[in-house]
């Protein structure tokens, strides 16, 4: 017996007669039930539209006569300056108490953690309230030499307008939720990098700018996006102080016209294409800070539906004519 039978080791064949190896097919993993769940949002989605156009009762017309009328563009010009103005005083304010609440002084982490506790637990309408009537409790607002004599004074009915008022009440009502954001962004750095840099002997100032900073934005961002978005919506609580923006100028259109719920529709399209709006911005902020650590980064639903849908298309073949 040879030793290729012995061993059970078929015999190679001769040079030229080998059989050309055949390609393998590769099918791709079939997905049953996520076709069924596609079909069944599907419907669901086109019995949601049909019956959102097709019913009388929300009076698309009316909701075109006023959409892009004066009056709610002026509102909700308003309701923008009052989101971009209270972000800015909560994010400077914010950081700014992020800072103390971090520091190693105990005074200053009692200010800071005493000014958070009672921001947040106090309600937004409240504090605008407090501030609205602020010349009730202090008729004037001075400036001088601390617990001696004051050398300028203003009357504080004059100084504390209502959209001042506004401005105030949701800046530092939003400052006391982004100091817990950037806090929580900053203890999630590992201490050891930054003990790394100062044995490297890199300057403090460096070390926060180049190495934890942009580390804490990966952390600080998505949230902070959040907290955006919702006081753009929160900006209808200032309608107590009769400011016209867009939720209170939509309340005076529909008790002048009788129109609620296309008025409300308006109200609501308005704040849907805003909130839009900053979610893109966030969304491309996040890409931003996000790059290089992670190898996948998340795309637009809407961009990555047409992204699949075209290749889709370009796999398809071609029928011929």
């Amino acid at each position: 017996m040879s030793e290729t039978t012995r061993t059970g080791t078929a015999p190679s064949a001769p040079l030229g007669t080998e059989k050309p190896v055949e390609a393998v097919k590769v099918l791709p993993a079939r997905h049953p039930w996520r076709w069924v769940a596609t079909a069944a949002v599907a419907v669901v989605a086109a019995m949601a539209g049909n019956a959102l156009v097709t019913n009388p009762a929300w009076e698309w017309p009316t909701v075109g006569q006023f959409l892009f009328s004066a009056t709610i563009l002026q509102s909700l010009w308003l309701t923008v300056q009052l989101t971009i103005v209270g972000t800015a005083i909560g994010l400077v304010l914010g950081t700014v108490l992020a800072l103390l609440r971090m520091s190693k002084n105990p005074l200053l982490q009692g200010v800071s953690f005493a000014y958070i506790s009672v921001f947040r637990s106090v309600p937004l309408i409240l504090q605008l309230l407090f501030w609205f009537n602020l010349a009730i409790l202090y008729k004037t607002i001075g400036f001088g030499v601390p617990f001696g004599p004051q050398f300028w004074t203003f009357s504080t009915q004059n100084l504390i307008a209502p959209l001042t008022a506004a401005f105030l009440g949701l800046g530092l009502h939003q400052a006391a939720y982004f100091a817990e954001i950037v806090r929580s962004g900053f203890l999630a750095i590992d201490p050891g990098q930054r003990e790394a840099a100062a044995a490297l002997g890199i300057p403090q100032f460096r070390q926060f700018w180049r190495i934890q900073l942009p580390q804490a934005l990966r952390i600080i961002v998505p949230t902070t996006g959040n907290e955006v978005i919702g006081l753009l919506k929160g900006t209808s609580v200032v309608y107590i102080m009769a400011l016209p923006e867009l939720f209170y100028q939509v309340q005076v259109v529909y008790n002048r016209t009788g129109r609620v719920i296309p008025l409300l529709l308006v109200a609501a399209i308005w704040y849907f294409v805003l909130t839009t709006v900053l979610s893109v911005v966030q969304w491309f902020v996040e890409r931003h800070y996000g790059r290089g650590s992670d190898r996948h980064q998340a795309e637009l639903p809407l961009l990555k539906l047409a992204r699949t849908v075209l290749a889709a298309r370009a796999r398809r073949p071609e029928v011929s004519r």
